[in-house]
């Protein structure tokens, strides 16, 4: 039996339209700058200072780098690329399965890893270093767990710094038309507290990787000054000397100079 024409219009468009929705539905996912996340806004850097990063964090085959928030996945190929184990924590799961799919096509699949995941509840004390493109609110509410991590983990972060704490260095790239100033931090070991020295006692006040105190030896105190933590590696200046020294679990072996003598030592935490 023949169709009328208005039936036959119907049939062909909903044929159409099935098939319109069909195509869609097979075409990749593709972000969008600006597009809504759970934390932020999602928005990529720039190839060149995900280069800076990756230089800046001195990221090497011995390294498992984590970026949280991950977005497109940009910065863990590329320090998979430098022959790190990398892993990106990504809320967005269409985001995530774009990065599986970038990371296959750069070849580097077995090692840039991606997981779904909420980037504050994400574990991560086994990264050597952090790639992150993050709002200063973020990396706040993060800050504590950073300063957690195994002393001497890097932290490069673009554009935003962590809040009270002074990176270790700051670059700008030039011809760079946004997103271009890299920051690099070093998760400094704890010395907060006081130590006994052959010498006398050593009491500590820190903030991250700077600290103040005193050097009481004979009775008399003496201010430290130009406190310094570097991952393990400490130093100070006291009534004339200069201090430096290696954090060994509960101790410090180091060495003390004055002109060009030197005297080793050993500090015990109290």
């Amino acid at each position: 039996m023949a169709l009328s024409r208005p039936r036959t219009w119907a049939l062909t468009i909903v044929v159409a339209l099935t098939a319109t929705i069909a195509l869609a539905q097979q075409k990749p996912f593709e972000p969008q700058v600006g597009q809504a996340g759970k934390d932020v806004v999602w928005v990529p850097s720039p190839e060149e200072t995900v280069k800076k990063m990756m230089e800046m964090g001195e990221i090497t085959p011995q390294d498992f780098v984590v970026d949280l928030g991950s977005g497109d996945g940009r910065n863990v190929i590329a320090a998979a690329k430098r022959g790190a184990q990398a892993l990106g924590v990504e809320y967005n799961p269409d985001m995530v399965e774009l990065s599986k799919r970038r990371a296959k096509e750069a070849g580097v699949t077995e090692k840039a890893q991606f997981v779904q995941g909420d980037m504050y509840q994400a574990e991560f004390s086994k990264a050597t270093v952090l790639a992150l493109f993050l709002l200063p609110s973020n990396l706040l509410q993060l800050r504590d767990k950073f300063a957690n991590l195994r002393p001497g983990t890097r932290i490069v972060s673009n554009t935003f710094s962590i809040q009270d704490w002074t990176p270790e260095k700051t670059e700008t790239i030039d011809d760079c038309s946004s997103w271009c100033t890299v920051m690099l931090y070093i998760v400094p070991a704890k010395v907060d507290g006081t130590w006994k020295l052959p010498q006398g006692e050593l009491a500590l006040k820190q903030t991250y990787q700077t600290f103040t105190g005193t050097f009481t030896t004979a009775g008399k105190s003496t201010a430290v000054t130009n406190g310094k933590v570097r991952g393990t590696q400490i130093s100070w200046s006291a009534d004339g000397q200069e201090y430096a020294g290696v954090l060994k679990g509960n101790q410090i072996e180091g060495t003390t100079r004055t002109g060009s003598a030197s005297t080793n030592w050993t500090a015990t935490k109290q």
